[in-house]
């Protein structure tokens, strides 16, 4: 069995039995993929954040998820890479698996085409960074104000990444991928939409990237049968093969 979900934010609240019974017929063999925003590589070192992640690797079935904007992308690319049914991926715990971006998984015969990343649309005033400031003192008082005035905004290196977006080298190793098997695959699964799919959606709402243009790209050259991502915060068919995730599990195989 394979089961696809949305954002997580650290909260794994939904893979409980029950909110998600069908777990009781799952074994190691089977996967729930995540896309994107996993949050569980996070701070690193708090006992919550331990006991979440570890209480999620004692399920009885194997966790894979694609990066989104909001993880720790310093910590991720610490934990060590090994193979993942065909895919490079940091090994997070024993079953709790990161596919890295570009990167394709197989099950049961059905190929998972993963890409990870997307632009974070909750910085309206900006980022702050500690490089941008004199000293400490004006960088530390310049978050006490934007805070106090509420502000929207993340820190670089504390709560934003520029990794958040792909590289160069990623792009192409999708690429390569794709092509190593005939541009065909049976499901896509990313964390933001192309750009053409996301302005249906939002009705022009968000803004294009480089990563919803370069799966824009991908959807003129490619074959695929779904294509799964998170982000938007909503359960939602769009144009009949995409779906955006939130709380819902899906089965699709």
């Amino acid at each position: 069995m394979v089961f696809i979900t949305g954002d997580c934010h650290q909260d794994f609240g939904k893979f409980t039995r029950y909110f998600f019974p069908q777990q009781s017929e799952m074994t190691r063999d089977d996967i729930v993929v995540i896309c994107g925003d996993f949050g569980g590589v996070w701070d690193g070192v708090s006992a919550h954040e331990n006991y979440v992640v570890d209480e999620l690797n004692d399920r009885s079935f194997t966790t894979v998820f694609v990066d989104g904007n909001h993880e720790n992308f310093d910590l991720l690319s610490q934990y060590p890479v090994c193979e993942f049914r065909g895919a490079k991926a940091h090994q997070i715990r024993e079953h709790v698996f990161h596919i890295l971006r570009g990167e394709i998984f197989v099950y049961d015969g059905a190929k998972f085409f993963c890409f990870g990343g997307a632009s974070s649309h909750d910085i309206r005033d900006g980022i702050l960074s500690r490089k941008d400031f004199n000293s400490d003192d004006d960088f530390y008082n310049a978050v006490y104000i934007w805070r106090k005035t509420r502000r929207q905004f993340r820190i670089e290196g504390v709560s934003w990444w520029p990794e958040e977006l792909p590289s160069e080298e990623e792009i192409q190793n999708g690429l390569k991928n794709l092509e190593r098997v005939g541009n065909s695959v049976d499901f896509v699964v990313t964390h933001c939409l192309p750009s053409s799919v996301q302005a249906v959606f939002s009705d022009g709402k968000f803004k294009t990237d480089v990563i919803t243009d370069y799966f824009e790209e991908l959807i003129k050259k490619i074959q695929f049968g779904s294509w799964y991502c998170g982000h938007y915060h909503v359960n939602q068919r769009v144009l009949d093969k995409y779906m955006i995730l939130y709380r819902d599990m899906v089965r699709v195989m």
